[in-house]
C-alpha cells in the first residue's frame, strides 16, 4: 500500500510517498480503507524525531482517519465490512490502509464527508476527554482555551457552546481573534496585546497546551475551585514554581493529560462517552470541524509547512 514514509528525521522535505506492507489485522481490530486523515502538531514533532510512537504503534504518521471498513476481526463486535467510520489512531493515518482497535472507531454519520470526519477524532476526543471527563465541565461554567484557532481550540469551542458554557479563547492576531468570535467564542483575547489574566479572571476551567510557561498565570485566572488541564508543553518550559498555599486556599486543581499512549480500553471508553454525550449533535450536523485546507496525501510536506504558518482549524490530507 502507499503511505508517507520518513527515512530519517528532519523537516517537511523528509516526507515522501513509498510502498509499505499492509498492516496485520488482530482479532479485536478493523481494517479501514482510509479516505482522509489530518495533520496534528504531534505529527510534526514525530517527523522531527521528538515524539516517538508508543510501543506497538505504527511508525507511520497520522493520529486519526475516516474511511470504510474492509475487514473486521473475530472480536470486533458491531463492526462489519462496508461501514463508514472515523477512528482515533496511535499512528498510521498517512496511508491507504490502517488497522485499529474496534473500540477506537466511531460510526460516521451521512451528514459528514470523509474530509470532515478525518479531522474529528483526535481534536474532538482530546477536547471532550479533558474538558468534560477530567475537568467535569458543567452548563453555565466558563472556560479559557489557549490557542482558540487551533484544531483542539476550535473543537473545544464547538463542544462547550453546545454544552451551554461561556467560552474565552486566546489567539495571536486580530484576524484570528475575529475568526474565533465568528466560530462561536464569547471572548477572544489577543495575547500579544492584552493580559489574558485580566480579561479571563474568574473562569472555572483553563485548557492549556503550553504547560509550565503559563501555569502560574492560568492559576491566577481561575476562580475558587477552578481546574487547569494541561495537555502539552509547547511553551518549551518544563518546570515552574507554584504558591502551594494559594493553591490549597482556593481549592484549585491542576490536571495533566495525554491521549495517544492511553490503553485501548480507556480510548474506547472516551469514544463511547463522546458519542453518548454528543452523538445526536454529530448526527444532526451541529458538530463539524473547522477545516482550513485540504491537501492530497502526496503533498503531505506542503501540509506540514502550512501547519507552521497562519492557519485556522484543521489541515486535512485526502488519501482517496
Amino acid at each position: 500500500m502507499r503511505a508517507i514514509v520518513i527515512d530519517q528525521p528532519g523537516g517537511p522535505d523528509v516526507l515522501h510517498i513509498g510502498e509499505v506492507p499492509s498492516p496485520r489485522l488482530e482479532a479485536n481490530e478493523i481494517r479501514i480503507e482510509v479516505h482522509a486523515t489530518a495533520v496534528n502538531r504531534a505529527d510534526l514533532l514525530q517527523r522531527e524525531g521528538h515524539y516517538p510512537p508508543p510501543a506497538g504503534a505504527s511508525p507511520i504518521l497520522g493520529l486519526e482517519c475516516a474511511g470504510i471498513v474492509t475487514e473486521a476481526g473475530s472480536g470486533a463486535i458491531g463492526r462489519s465490512r462496508g461501514q463508514r467510520v472515523m477512528a482515533l489512531l496511535a499512528g498510521g493515518g498517512y496511508a491507504e490502509e490502517v488497522v485499529v482497535d474496534a473500540g477506537s472507531a466511531m460510526h460516521l454519520p451521512e451528514t459528514l464527508a470523509f474530509e470532515q470526519a478525518g479531522a474529528i477524532p483526535e481534536v474532538f476526543l482530546t477536547a471532550f476527554s479533558n474538558i468534560f471527563m477530567l475537568a467535569r465541565a458543567r452548563s453555565g461554567e466558563s472556560i479559557l482555551v489557549h490557542g482558540g484557532g487551533s484544531g483542539v481550540g476550535t473543537a473545544a469551542t464547538t463542544l462547550c457552546k453546545l454544552a451551554g458554557m461561556r467560552v474565552l479563547v486566546t489567539a495571536g492576531s486580530p484576524q484570528t481573534c475575529a475568526k474565533c468570535l465568528e466560530h462561536g467564542a464569547d471572548v477572544a483575547i489577543n495575547y500579544r496585546q492584552e493580559d489574558f489574566v485580566e480579561k479571563a479572571r474568574g473562569v472555572d476551567i483553563v485548557l492549556d497546551h503550553l504547560g509550565a510557561m503559563y501555569l502560574t498565570r492560568d492559576l491566577e485566572a481561575l476562580a475558587v475551585g477552578g481546574r487547569v488541564v494541561i495537555i502539552g508543553s509547547m511553551g518549551g518550559i518544563r518546570t515552574t514554581e507554584l504558591d502551594v498555599s494559594k493553591l490549597l486556599g482556593e481549592r484549585q486543581q491542576i490536571i495533566g493529560s495525554t491521549l495517544r499512549a492511553r490503553p485501548l480500553a480507556e480510548k474506547a471508553a472516551i469514544a463511547a462517552a463522546f458519542i453518548d454525550r454528543f452523538g445526536n449533535d454529530l448526527a444532526a450536523g451541529r458538530i463539524r470541524p473547522v477545516i482550513d485546507s485540504v491537501f492530497p496525501l502526496e503533498r503531505a510536506d506542503d501540509a506540514h509547512r502550512h501547519m507552521d504558518s497562519d492557519h485556522f482549524g484543521k489541515i486535512v490530507l485526502k488519501v482517496r
